[in-house]
């Protein structure tokens, strides 16, 4: 079987934890930051995981990770 290809788009975005979730960050912290209360900003920093669904086809785009 060849090698797989990463996909590099995913690779930059996604990580593998060692218990094998999928860590992606927060979506709406790029802009508009001034109309987002302090603690909608606060919550958007944190890490967010994937569900089993979506992981799985996340896992497949970075067979190396």
């Amino acid at each position: 079987m060849p090698k797989m290809k990463t996909h590099k788009g995913a690779a930059k975005r996604f990580s593998l934890t060692k218990s094998g979730k999928v860590k992606r960050a927060k979506a709406f912290r790029r802009h508009i930051l001034t109309k987002k209360t302090r603690k909608t900003k606060r919550k958007l920093r944190k890490i967010a995981y994937f569900k089993a669904a979506d992981a799985k086809n996340i896992k497949r785009l970075i067979p190396y990770a």
